[in-house]
């Protein structure tokens, strides 16, 4: 009765088998929201499910639908996992379609969902065709909201809505269904069932969703000899002060900074909407460079100061400005601007985009007034870096100088995540420079092929010398670390989707020892401010769901130097009464 599961290349757990056998293939024709927490191989299922059908006789046609950054790893999951062949949509494809149609074309199909949700003449042909299956992975991005007595529906919602209709078999995947808001998760379970979901909430309930959807986390998942999946994970904030230097450049960065939003959004509300969005979204990219490195912030101004300057001549030259051509292109997304949608790297290029050249003056008098105030942040934030003073550093520093991090028979690994890739350039030389090694340390970031990071990957897993990886994003993206159990967020990102990305590179299927993370952030910042509305949102998560949701960003440790707590970790793994 398992047929696919003795035909693949896996060894499936419980869980996987009750969702595919007991909830999904009885279901004809099957709607189903599988909701599982990240990490518990919603992937696996779905090839499973795949799988079983083709080997019944039952599935010719299946179109999967991912955000942009995942399309590659699910083409190789299902690939080296069960043999199944799926072809990317790119515009070569649609260009050279003998019927001008790659949804006929094609049996098995991956799109990325906003080059489907933005593009009107590939919908015509998505409706032009049929298919057994569809899959939406990250399905909560096909967003619907409530106001009032009026539903705004996003262009990804649409696309779920015209999806729903050309299949016979339609599988959402997603980790966070519910944002807190009954009316939005109605309107969500919509998309599954029109005729029982849409409409009015009565009291304001979430409906009993228990025959079409299924969510477990990861603390509940057990093995076949009754056993936890996963082994403990814990998670802890410390919270560091800045030097007088740096509080210095945090407060004249912050005030510039908070000086431009303001204005930005006066725009916002304005005609010129698009040029306050850019401006908006490049301030708060240079603020996270600031709370990133001294090194990530002069960088920063640095480039946007170049930038600026050398439109103030041309400008000069002409005898006006009016910055029309400084606008960023990359963030006029209709649905909101949505970082996962982007893999590492192109987030942080669209980021520089953005901070070297999306700008408020409209004149050149404006245009000179900034050129000004840069040359000057950008001198102190030269001078700080000059120093050497840097109590972010200072932290880290205390692990890797650490005899417990050195010492033992088997060889202690531990990944460092950073946002951006100045900050990687500046703490590999940095750690390189303390230990006198470089073949201690792995880097990757988004410049790196796929090639390359498995091979990054294999080695930073089976070379016992290879003790440390710095990362971007980039490994948070498809790649299994789980030979480690430590990690440091060195930059927070501002997004917990990413957190939980990132420690489920560790924290996944095949995971023996506690997982722990730390999340450096500088205390009395506004950072902080951020990651106490992240709690909030995760509380609120908590009382819809009414099961237990990890607290990815953990206890705040106020003042704990980090390698007290590396210690404490050790000490807890050979503790039996600290697991």
């Amino acid at each position: 009765p398992f047929a696919a599961v003795q035909t693949a290349t896996i060894q499936p757990l419980p869980h996987q088998i009750d969702a595919v056998y007991n909830k999904m293939l009885p279901m004809q024709p099957m709607r189903f929201l599988l909701a599982d927490d990240p990490g518990a191989g919603k992937t696996i299922m779905s090839g499973l499910y795949i799988r079983e059908l083709v080997l019944r006789g039952d599935l010719d046609r299946c179109l999967i639908i991912a955000p942009g950054s995942l399309v590659e790893q699910w083409q190789d999951e299902l690939f080296d996992k069960f043999g199944l062949s799926f072809d990317i949509l790119s515009r070569d494809m649609v260009e050279s379609a003998r019927t001008g149609n790659p949804f006929v074309e094609k049996n098995r199909l991956i799109v990325r969902l906003d080059q489907l949700s933005r593009n009107e003449d590939l919908q015509a042909k998505l409706e032009a065709s049929d298919w057994d299956l569809i899959i939406f992975d990250e399905a909560h991005k096909m967003s619907a909201h409530l106001y009032g007595n009026e539903v705004k529906y996003t262009l990804r919602y649409k696309l779920g809505q015209i999806a729903r209709e050309h299949t016979r078999n339609l599988l959402l995947l997603t980790g966070t269904p519910h944002n807190g808001k009954n009316e939005d998760f109605n309107l969500f379970l919509a998309l599954l069932d029109p005729d029982r979901f849409e409409g009015k909430l009565r009291d304001q309930k979430a409906p009993d969703v228990s025959d079409i959807m299924r969510r477990l986390v990861k603390e509940n998942l057990l093995t076949f000899e009754g056993k936890h999946l996963f082994p403990p994970r814990i998670a802890t904030t410390i919270k560091y002060d800045l030097s007088p230097e740096e509080m210095a450049l945090y407060e004249a960065v912050t005030s510039y900074v908070q000086d431009g939003m303001n204005r930005a959004k006066l725009l916002e509300s304005g005609p010129e909407k698009r040029r306050g969005m850019a401006v908006g979204f490049a301030l708060a990219a240079l603020q996270r460079r600031l709370a990133s490195s001294p090194h990530a912030i002069h960088e920063s101004l640095r480039r946007r100061r170049e930038r600026l300057q050398k439109e103030l001549l041309e400008a000069q030259r002409r005898g006006s400005f009016d910055g029309g051509r400084l606008a960023a292109n990359s963030i006029d997304d209709p649905d909101g601007f949505d970082d996962d949608d982007f893999d590492g790297e192109e987030f942080e290029k669209i980021e520089d985009e953005a901070i070297e050249g999306a700008v408020l003056a409209t004149s050149i008098p404006e245009l000179e007034r900034e050129v000004a105030e840069l040359i000057l942040l950008e001198a102190s934030a030269l001078q700080l870096k000059a120093s050497g003073v840097d109590r972010k550093w200072n932290e880290l520093r205390t692990i890797m100088q650490s005899e417990e991090f050195h010492a033992g028979d088997e060889p202690r690994k531990i990944i460092i995540f950073t946002e951006h890739r100045d900050t990687l350039t500046y703490i590999y030389d940095k750690i390189t420079t303390l230990l006198g090694r470089t073949d201690l340390v792995a880097v990757i970031h988004g410049g790196i092929n796929r090639d390359s990071r498995r091979r990054i990957q294999e080695s930073f897993r089976n070379d016992p010398v290879v003790r440390i990886l710095l990362a971007t994003d980039a490994a948070g993206e498809g790649i299994n670390l789980q030979r480690a159990n430590l990690m440091v967020n060195y930059d927070i990102p501002w997004n917990p989707n990413r957190m939980e990305q990132r420690f489920g590179r560790i924290h996944r299927i095949g995971q023996m020892q506690i997982c722990y993370l730390w999340n450096m952030v500088a205390n009395e910042t506004r950072e902080g401010n951020v990651f106490v509305r992240l709690f909030e949102k995760i509380e609120e998560q908590r009382r819809v769901y009414g099961d237990q949701i990890y607290d990815i960003l953990g206890d705040a440790e106020i003042n704990r130097a980090l390698q007290e707590l590396l210690i404490k970790a050790i000490q807890d793994e050979t503790d039996p009464s600290a697991q």
